[in-house]
C-alpha cells in the first residue's frame, strides 16, 4: 500500500471521479465546481471527500435520513475512501448505514462544498440520488436509527439547506417523471 493510501488523502481515481460527477450535478452550491478546480491540484485539500445518497420513497414525498450522533438527521453517507469513486461510496455508505441497496439514478444529484465537522476545513460533497421502496427492511447501524423523513416536514440536522436542496431535487425528478409519461 502506498503512502497516499495510508495517509487517506484522496486518490486520482477519486479526484477524477469527482470533477466528472461534480461537472454532471443537476445542482450546484457554494461555488462548488470551481473550488473543485482549484483543490484538484492539491487532494489534500479535499481530505475528507465526503458523497451521500439521497434515496426517495417512489411518491418522492420522502427521503430516507439516518440519526447521526451529533449532526442530526442526514441523508447516508461519508467518507470517499482512497481506493474508490464518490459514488462507489456513496452507496457503500448507503449499505452500511441502512442495509439498503439500490441503483442510483445516472446523474449525480448535487455537489456541495461544506464542513462534516466543526474542526474541518471545508471540502467538497457529492451528492447522489435513488428511488427505493419504503416497506424494504432497514437494518441501520448501532446508535445511527434511519427512517423515512416527509420532505413537507422539517427535521433536526446540523445542515439546515439540506432540506430545500433535497426537496428541489425530489420536485425536479417528479417533473422530469411528469414529462415522459
Amino acid at each position: 500500500m502506498d503512502a497516499r493510501k495510508r495517509r487517506g488523502v484522496v486518490g486520482e481515481r477519486a479526484v477524477g471521479a469527482a470533477v466528472v460527477d461534480a461537472g454532471r450535478a443537476v445542482a450546484e452550491f457554494d461555488d462548488a465546481r470551481a473550488w473543485l478546480a482549484a483543490a484538484a491540484q492539491t487532494p489534500e485539500v479535499m481530505e475528507p471527500l465526503g458523497a451521500e445518497v439521497w434515496v426517495f420513497d417512489e411518491a418522492l414525498t420522502r427521503v430516507l435520513l439516518v440519526r447521526h450522533p451529533w449532526r442530526g438527521w442526514v441523508p447516508p453517507g461519508g467518507r470517499v475512501e482512497p481506493d474508490e469513486t464518490p459514488r462507489e461510496g456513496a452507496f457503500r455508505e448507503l449499505l452500511e448505514e441502512t442495509g439498503l441497496r439500490v441503483e442510483p439514478l445516472p446523474d449525480p444529484a448535487a455537489v456541495a462544498v461544506r464542513s462534516y465537522h466543526p474542526d474541518h476545513s471545508p471540502t467538497l460533497g457529492l451528492s447522489y440520488a435513488a428511488i427505493a421502496d419504503v416497506t424494504a427492511p432497514l437494518l441501520p447501524e448501532p446508535g445511527q436509527p434511519a427512517a423515512w423523513k416527509r420532505l413537507d416536514e422539517a427535521w433536526d440536522s446540523c445542515f439546515p439547506d439540506d432540506l430545500p436542496r433535497i426537496r428541489r431535487h425530489a420536485e425536479r425528478l417528479a417533473a422530469d417523471r411528469d414529462t415522459h409519461r
